[in-house]
């Protein structure tokens, strides 16, 4: 999915995650991003999803992930976040939801980028394009109507 790129974050002033976030920003794709926080023993994976890219996703995924399905992966992403400041990397501002593990990526008070778990990234970019996929517009359906209307049937042939 999109572009693999570990990052190694040890103190939060590290301009390392502001140019992640300002690629993720301009490429306009997905970035699966390692964090190596100080202090913590385990690796955090995340997917870097601009906000636009995201918002394609959300409106044709059918549902929402159901996140108590969550595999190994997501498991850090999954547990409850401490209740802290808003972290700020320069440019951008990390706003973490304690409801559903994702975290909001602002600039200038405009959200542009969301990090979600792995395995939630990869089931709403699938799902959303299952769904997309087998969608017509009323215009493009009401002409394949008027195009099957005038196909003989099997039996005429």
């Amino acid at each position: 999915m999109g572009i693999q790129i570990d990052v190694v974050v040890g103190h939060p002033v590290d301009d390392e995650v502001e140019r992640v976030l300002g690629l993720a920003e301009a490429v306009g794709e997905p970035v699966t991003v390692t964090f190596l926080w100080e202090g913590r023993a385990e690796a955090e994976r995340a997917v870097l999803v601009p906000a636009a890219t995201l918002a394609l996703w959300e409106h044709w995924a059918p549902t929402a992930y159901p996140g108590g399905e969550a595999g190994e992966e997501g498991r850090v992403m999954a547990e409850e976040p401490e209740l802290a400041h808003p972290a700020e990397f320069g440019a951008f501002t990390l706003f973490r939801r304690r409801a559903g593990g994702r975290t909001a990526v602002a600039r200038d008070g405009v959200v542009v980028a969301e990090l979600l778990a792995p395995d939630g990234a990869h089931w709403l970019q699938e799902k959303a394009r299952d769904v997309r996929q087998g969608f017509m517009d009323p215009k493009q359906k009401a002409a394949f109507e008027e195009f099957l209307a005038r196909q003989t049937s099997l039996d005429d042939q």
